[in-house]
């Protein structure tokens, strides 16, 4: 008799929530395209009248790109949702389970921090979904952004919860915490969580035409991106340590390229702060220092997606976790990093290389900048896809691999 068919997934993991961060992120990659070929004159961002507008006179090849933007952000937000609740049910299951107890007792501990970081990323893509299917809301932003404020510190509160129950946990108690365990970057997440927080926080902060609401929106954001700074900085210095001693945990490897994603978010608060800053209080930065400060953000992440795919690539995790019979829930933290780049290009090429003329908009050095970006997000829609399929469909002898 046949044993039944099991998914990879019902070897349940809290890093599943990163499939839905993914799904999430990759929405946000198509809106690049409405924020920047879609004309949106007295507003920070375009909504559904500016999108309706510049298709309905654009040209075949905009109409098409708004068309593909509009359809990737309603297929992604889907998944993002279909995932978060997902996940959010399977964790419910999971927390009853001996193996739920056995992971808080651990360093993977930290990884329950992927809860918030998706709650967070689903906030800011139902903000998308709403600038850009409904119609005059517009009209109803400064009612919309306390709410919105609310919902992501509600989701911040639960983050440093779970962020003191295990530093409590581990600094209480001699040898609650295995140094030998801690060689990747998986540590790092909830300063993800924390920065995922701060720039949703940031947003009415560009947005937004209330001072109160502005100055709301910069001193929470700033909150949570100093949290994360600081965390992922602790994090990053003894994960070094630790990897220079062990050796990085194979199953682990992908959190490598966190620092990449850390990078977008925080550049993107960072963004949304100087406009509100200028906006609103009169403190303008210039165009040349938001290219050189793109210019740094970028430079870090090339440098860890250099470092981290080195290692990945040494160890054959592609190999036997990606395109091989191995899974691991940890396999969709390659996403995030590849959407991050893609998504900080698009602002670079536009926020930097064109606002100072370096190149003009729509030339062939913009598109051929532009086309790394758009490489960039099409592998990582691939890469979800497949990651979905392995994961979530029937298998007889894959195991998801749990990482510490």
């Amino acid at each position: 008799m046949s044993q039944p068919s099991t998914r990879p997934a019902d070897n349940y993991s809290p890093l599943y929530f990163l499939a839905s961060v993914g799904a999430g992120g990759l929405a946000v990659s198509f809106f690049m395209y409405l924020m920047f070929w879609v004309p949106h004159p007295g507003r920070t961002v375009p909504v559904f009248e500016d999108i309706a507008a510049a298709f309905g006179q654009g040209n075949p090849a905009l109409q098409f790109a708004i068309a593909l933007a509009v359809l990737g952000i309603a297929v992604f937000v889907f998944l993002n949702l279909k995932s978060l609740f997902w996940n959010l049910t399977a964790l419910a299951r999971f927390q009853k389970t001996d193996k739920y107890a056995k992971l808080r007792s651990s360093n993977g501990e930290a990884g329950l921090l992927a809860r918030p970081l998706a709650i967070a990323m689903s906030i800011n893509a139902l903000f998308i979904v709403g600038m850009v299917f409904v119609p005059n809301l517009w009209s109803l932003v400064e009612y919309l952004f306390p709410a919105a404020m609310v919902a992501f510190v509600l989701t911040g509160l639960l983050a440093l919860r779970d962020i003191g129950r295990y530093l409590a946990r581990i600094l209480s108690t001699p040898g609650a915490f295995d140094l030998s365990q801690h060689n990747s970057f998986g540590q790092i997440l909830p300063a993800f969580a924390l920065a995922m927080v701060g720039v949703g926080l940031s947003a009415p902060a560009a947005m937004s035409s209330n001072p109160t609401t502005v100055a709301t929106a910069l001193v929470l954001s700033t909150f949570f991106a100093v949290g994360a700074v600081l965390y992922a900085t602790i994090a990053l210095i003894t994960a070094i340590t630790s990897m220079l001693e062990h050796g990085v945990a194979k199953e682990a490897a992908p959190t490598l390229l966190i620092i990449v994603p850390l990078m977008t978010v925080l550049g993107i608060l960072v963004l949304r702060q100087d406009h509100g800053l200028g906006a609103a209080f009169g403190d303008h930065t210039s165009d040349a220092a938001t290219l050189m400060f793109l210019a740094k953000a970028l430079a870090v992440q090339v440098l860890f997606l250099l470092f981290g795919l080195a290692v990945l690539r040494q160890q054959g995790y592609f190999r036997e976790f990606v395109t091989g019979p191995k899974t691991s829930p940890v396999s969709y933290a390659l996403i995030c990093p590849g959407v991050a780049l893609s998504v900080l290009l698009q602002f670079f090429i536009n926020k930097g290389l064109v606002a100072n003329q370096v190149i003009d908009k729509f030339d062939t050095a913009y598109w051929a900048i532009t086309a790394i970006a758009l490489a960039s997000q099409m592998l990582m829609v691939w890469l979800l896809l497949r990651l979905n399929r392995q994961h979530f469909s029937a298998a007889k002898t894959r195991a998801a691999i749990p990482a510490e």
